[in-house]
């Protein structure tokens, strides 16, 4: 499913516009996307929780040459799906 669909989807459910629709999923979005770089998770009830999670540095290979190399500590984002949805995909 696209973010377009989505939209169209809520729209219909919602009874909005798909434009109106579009506007509340990117400010969905972004609002999400500012709470996790402040490093705050994100709940949602019975969906699932979105969290930042950090990789420390380690050693790596690369793949061609066969060398060491080091890869540098980085950020990401982690996702815990909630009760509600592992149940509905099981």
């Amino acid at each position: 499913m696209t973010k377009n669909e989505l939209a169209a989807m809520v729209a219909d459910k919602a009874d909005i516009s798909k434009e109106k629709a579009n506007e509340v999923i990117n400010a969905m979005t972004d609002e999400i996307t500012a709470a996790l770089a402040r490093d705050e998770p994100v709940s949602l009830i019975g969906f699932g929780t979105f969290t930042q999670r950090q990789r420390s540095a380690r050693k790596g290979k690369n793949p061609q040459t066969g060398a060491e190399i080091d890869i540098p500590a980085s950020k990401s984002v982690g996702f815990k799906a909630g009760k509600a949805l592992k149940a509905s995909v099981n």
